[in-house]
């Protein structure tokens, strides 16, 4: 009966508190709190640690709070609650479906995020409505046709992985259409939003994602109690009186939420969603990803990515994706070595 009453975060099944678990998210929440200090002082400007504290609370040089509040504190926020969503919509998604390779990225939310951004900008509406506002949308939709064409009498992990896959595929295309259409400045634009960026970001930036991981992950832990259940099989999960499509129907719209505020504001930072949970698991030694240890390993890689990007100009997402593309081969590797 442990394993029935299994839940995904920091207790164990009598709810004593997991030691090694506990133990690693304090130890990535203090990685990720010291990135995003470094994440202030880093810059054309420089500022260092004991003034950008400063800046905070208003104090010191004027130049150095400007700097901090007007440039550098939006986009440490950003990089801080992208990171997080990111992070925790891959493990809701890959326990969902039982599957390491069912992120965002693969199953469609962040493609149909894309078109819906890049159509924004090559077709001329982005100027009514930004390109984050568009992608949120096109998130959403691409969730909601993701879950209605996986519907069969409910739905099942298997099937919204497989349409999933299809809808990105579509959308993919939708996307090379447009850019094939755009024109030199356009494309330019567009590709900047594909690749995952902080730069420029503003506090405008912030407070979406920033309400939404403030309401959505919560929401999140508390449906863990279902999701532990939901990796023993749909039949099982009935007999423990869990309803079975209406917590998947809430743990996916989670999920979607995530993704959707996170690319509005960063735009799609690439395999984060994949790797993070993933690195997660082997850190926690948990047999699923835990909730709480894929957000926090989620910022970890986000903000860590923006620091070794930046004294090169880069995009994060180039940085995410250099190492996320070689971690998606070996899942691959793996997968078909022990023939799953």
């Amino acid at each position: 009966m442990a394993v029935l009453t299994y839940r995904i975060g920091a207790r164990g099944p009598s709810g004593e508190i997991r030691p090694r678990v506990l133990a690693v998210c304090v130890a990535l929440a203090v990685v990720a709190f010291a990135a995003f200090c470094v994440e202030l002082t880093v810059g054309d400007y420089p500022i260092d640690v004991v003034d950008a504290a400063r800046a905070l609370f208003w104090y010191g040089d004027p130049t150095a709070v400007e700097i901090v509040y007007d440039l550098r504190l939006p986009r440490a926020l950003v990089g801080l609650f992208a990171g997080l969503a990111f992070g925790m919509a891959g493990a809701l998604f890959q326990t969902m479906a039982r599957n390491p390779l069912a992120s965002p990225e693969i199953i469609g939310v962040t493609e149909g995020a894309n078109t819906a951004a890049v159509a924004g900008i090559v077709l001329g509406f982005g100027g009514t409505l930004s390109a984050s506002s568009l992608a949120l949308f096109g998130g959403l939709v691409s969730a909601v046709a993701v879950y209605l064409l996986a519907w069969r009498q409910g739905t099942t992990g298997y099937r919204i992985v497989l349409v999933g896959i299809g809808v990105a595929a579509l959308f993919t295309s939708t996307t090379n259409y447009l850019l094939q259409r755009a024109d030199l400045f356009q494309a330019q634009r567009a590709v900047v939003w594909l690749t995952g960026s902080l730069n420029l970001r503003e506090w405008r930036h912030v407070a979406p994602v920033a309400v939404a991981v403030l309401v959505l992950v919560p929401l999140a832990l508390l449906m863990s109690r279902w999701l532990s259940a939901l990796t023993l099989g749909d039949d099982t999960a009935r007999g423990l009186g869990v309803p079975v499509q209406k917590a998947r129907l809430g743990l996916m719209l989670s999920g979607v939420g995530l993704v959707a505020f996170a690319t509005a504001a960063a735009g799609p930072v690439a395999f984060v969603s994949l790797v993070a949970p993933q690195i997660a698991l082997r850190l926690a030694r948990r047999p699923t990803p835990p909730l709480l240890t894929s957000a926090l390993t989620g910022a970890v890689i986000v903000l860590v990515g923006d620091l070794m990007a930046r004294p090169f100009g880069l995009p994060v997402g180039i940085v995410t994706g250099a190492v996320g593309a070689p971690y998606l081969l070996w899942l691959l590797a793996r997968a078909n070595r022990v023939g799953a």
